[in-house]
């Protein structure tokens, strides 16, 4: 998962490039900048959120679960999960400022807050029919602006706000532009309905515990496994070849709001991947498993782990490396940082500490009550 999140934001630190058709791939590069170009797109934009989306609900579900089994009340969960949401609104807000206006934990910390209250208790039934209307209204919504879209010529030239965020040379500017720019990005992430129905889906699917228990569902893993990657997948390789100029639209950046929209697909799809992975693995744990489960349990701190590295290393503000890197070196760099947050994690596995910002959040949610 992290790998994905690595791979989807070391592009938008190629701050000197000029950009193509598609979000923040640049227009040009050799053969394997357009390789590195094609798989991101496919294979990641619009993917990994999605996925950390229905995870990060399908953890509520985990927790109130837990919670109700040791004897809490539905009263203290719900407490408990406002006080975590609420704190997670203000990690995002510190990230967002200090190193990273892509941040996502706002946006999670918002999606608890609003919809846990209304959604959490609610019975299937209901989940489908929302989860159904969400998508319904962004499809028609999403296929409506691609259509539109080319009537209106294709932007060219222009540096993108994310790119002048990495282009700053001063810190204190740059912190003030990442504010502005991440902002409205929780807020935004609520109105393109694809996120709610991501953490529908992931409330639903705790409830079955269907990637705890995955041998107990393996049809329906089967199933969401092959249908979400065929089209989350499929219909990504359409956007790589308008971007690659395989295909052509009178406007192909027009397109990317649909884009964005299929990654739902692929999200859900990888996750029941992820468990049919998992039913396959068993109890065996050779060291590649144990590292990636070492930093599974550390992801707040291998998420946050990425910006600590990434932001002073390629901004301008910084070392500035990223104004030299191309598509291929930037993804070299983002698998990199996320080998290194793995060796980080799996050692501090082996010593017995757990992660600095899962500690920090365990002790601002629960204070100083006894958790179990």
């Amino acid at each position: 998962m992290l790998l994905l999140i690595a791979l989807a934001h070391v592009p938008w630190f190629l701050w000197n490039s000029e950009l193509g058709s598609t979000l923040m791939h640049p227009a040009e590069g050799g053969t394997a900048d357009r390789v590195a170009q094609a798989v991101t797109i496919v294979f990641v934009d619009g993917r990994a959120w999605t996925l950390f989306g229905l995870l990060f609900a399908y953890g509520i579900g985990q927790l109130y679960a837990r919670r109700s089994a040791a004897g809490s009340t539905d009263a203290e969960i719900r407490r408990l999960l406002r006080t975590r949401h609420w704190w997670l609104l203000a990690f995002g807000l510190v990230h967002a400022v200090l190193l990273w206006q892509g941040d996502i934990l706002g946006t999670y910390g918002l999606l608890g807050l609003l919809l846990v209250p209304l959604f959490l208790q609610r019975s299937d039934r209901v989940l489908k029919v929302w989860i159904g209307l969400l998508l319904g209204v962004a499809a028609l919504v999403n296929i409506g602006l691609a259509v539109l879209g080319q009537l209106v010529p294709a932007g060219v030239g222009a540096m993108a706000p994310q790119q002048q965020a990495a282009a700053e040379t001063g810190y204190l500017a740059s912190a003030l532009l990442r504010l502005v720019l991440w902002l409205p990005s929780p807020i935004s992430s609520l109105v393109g309905l694809v996120m709610p129905a991501a953490f529908l889906i992931g409330i639903l699917a705790a409830r079955h515990r269907i990637l705890d228990e995955p041998g107990r569902h393996l049809p329906l893993l089967r199933r969401t496994a092959v249908i979400g990657l065929a089209l989350g997948w499929g219909l990504g390789s359409v956007q790589a070849l308008l971007h690659l100029g395989v295909l052509s639209v009178p406007n192909p950046s027009a397109v990317v709001s649909f884009h964005l929209l299929t990654g739902i697909f692929a999200g859900v799809g990888v996750a029941a991947l992820f468990g049919l992975i998992a039913h396959r693995v068993g109890t065996r744990r050779p060291l590649p498993v144990r590292a990636l489960v070492a930093l599974g349990r550390r992801s707040l701190s291998g998420y946050l782990a990425q910006s600590l590295i990434f932001v002073p290393l390629l901004s301008a503000w910084g070392l500035g490396l990223g104004a030299h890197l191309t598509s291929a070196t930037a993804m070299l760099v983002g698998i990199g940082v996320w080998l290194l947050t793995v060796v980080v994690a799996y050692r501090l596995d082996v010593a017995g500490v757990r992660g600095p910002a899962e500690v920090l959040l365990r002790r601002l949610t629960y204070g100083g009550r006894r958790t179990t």
